[in-house]
């Protein structure tokens, strides 16, 4: 790669890291996972870089690569091990209880793990990456009407989980 594609690269992996890994660890529900899937996902792009540069879809590529690894990491017969769940590094804000908003958090978590992948990966794209129903569907590979037909099924079912559990939850919470 040419110095100036290098530069290019590391920029966009500065500004998208952290949302890529959480994305992963949404995905998957382990901070280590995400971590490896990230890492997967950001080899492949930097492979990719001059071709997906010029096309101007480096964003979609990333979140399509990072969704892909955690499939792909699910398959692996060593990953079929349930991990503990860890709490997610990250801000504290001293007005907040962190009781509450770490069960919130949990509830979330659970739900989503409830949900089938495509579903999982429709939610997490869409409400936590924060990506454009054109963008999913380019990031998993089917159609914008899929994506939003899995999008609502998924909301409904996180609806129904998170009926019982006593909490006002919301997307944000995580």
């Amino acid at each position: 790669m040419r110095p100036d594609q290098t530069a290019d690269f590391e920029e966009f992996v500065a500004a998208s890291a952290r949302s890529l890994r959480r994305t992963a660890f949404l995905l998957c529900g382990d901070w280590q996972r995400a971590e490896d899937a990230t890492q997967d996902a950001l080899v492949k792009l930097y492979v990719a870089w001059p071709r997906i540069r010029r096309r101007g879809a480096a964003t979609a590529y990333a979140h399509r690569a990072v969704t892909t690894a955690v499939v792909d990491q699910a398959r692996r017969p060593w990953r079929r091990e349930v991990s503990t769940l860890t709490l997610p590094e990250g801000r504290r804000e001293r007005s907040v209880d962190p009781v509450a908003s770490t069960e919130r958090r949990l509830a979330v978590l659970a739900a989503l793990e409830e949900l089938p992948d495509r579903r999982r990966a429709c939610v997490v794209l869409r409400y936590f990456a924060d990506l454009s129903v054109a963008d999913t569907a380019v990031a998993l590979g089917i159609d914008g009407g899929t994506v939003k037909s899995q999008t609502a099924r998924a909301l409904d079912q996180l609806r129904v989980s998170l009926a019982g559990t006593g909490l006002d939850l919301a997307m944000e919470d995580l």
